[in-house]
C-alpha cells in the first residue's frame, strides 16, 4: 500500500472538517462524558460508536485522511476536567478508532489514513503558566498513544507558544 508520505508528495491530500460539531450532533450524554461535559476525548473510550460514525461520515464523502479525536488530549485541558493522567489512554483510543476506520475504507487504489491530532491545551510555557517539562512529558505521552494506536502522521493544531510546538 501507498504510505502517506508517499501519496502526499503525489497530490493534495483532502482531510475531514470539524471534529467537535460533529461529536455534538451526536448528543451525547453527561454520561457519555463521565461527568466531564464537553471532554469530546473521554468518548473515545465511552462511545466509540459515535467517534467510529464521525469517521465514517468523512470517509464516505471522500475524504482521504481523518483527524483522531484528540484535540484535548494533553495535560492542560484534561487536566480542567482534573482528569490529566488520562492523556495517554485517549490519544491511544483515539487513533487506534480512526485506523479501524481508515482501514475499513481503505482499498489498493485509495489508501485512507489517520492524522493523529495534537491541540494545544490552555497553558502557555512562555508564559509560565506550566513547567516546559511537565508539557514536554505530556505531549510525548499524547505523541506515544497516537503512534500506538496506529497515526500515519501527528498534527499540531492551533499552537501560538513556540514552546508548545
Amino acid at each position: 500500500m501507498t504510505t502517506f508520505r508517499e501519496l502526499l508528495a503525489q497530490r493534495v491530500l483532502v482531510a475531514d472538517g470539524a471534529m467537535g460539531t460533529m461529536l455534538q450532533a451526536f448528543d451525547p450524554s453527561l454520561a457519555d462524558f463521565e461527568g466531564h461535559e464537553g471532554c469530546n476525548e473521554v468518548l473515545n473510550v465511552t462511545r466509540p460508536d459515535i467517534v467510529r460514525g464521525v469517521h465514517d461520515a468523512y470517509f464516505e464523502v471522500g475524504v482521504d485522511c481523518v483527524e483522531t479525536n484528540t484535540f484535548g488530549a494533553n495535560l492542560a485541558a484534561l487536566g480542567e476536567y482534573d482528569i490529566p493522567g488520562r492523556v495517554y489512554e485517549f490519544s491511544e483510543a483515539g487513533a487506534r478508532l480512526a485506523r479501524e476506520r481508515a482501514d475499513h475504507w481503505s482499498t489498493g487504489e485509495r489508501p485512507r489514513f489517520v492524522l493523529g491530532s495534537m491541540g494545544p491545551g490552555t497553558k502557555l510555557p512562555t508564559l509560565g503558566h506550566l513547567p516546559y517539562e511537565r508539557l514536554r512529558d505530556a505531549y510525548r505521552d499524547n505523541a506515544a498513544g497516537l503512534i500506538a494506536g496506529g497515526a500515519d502522521a501527528l498534527i499540531i493544531e492551533t499552537c501560538q507558544d513556540l514552546l508548545q510546538v
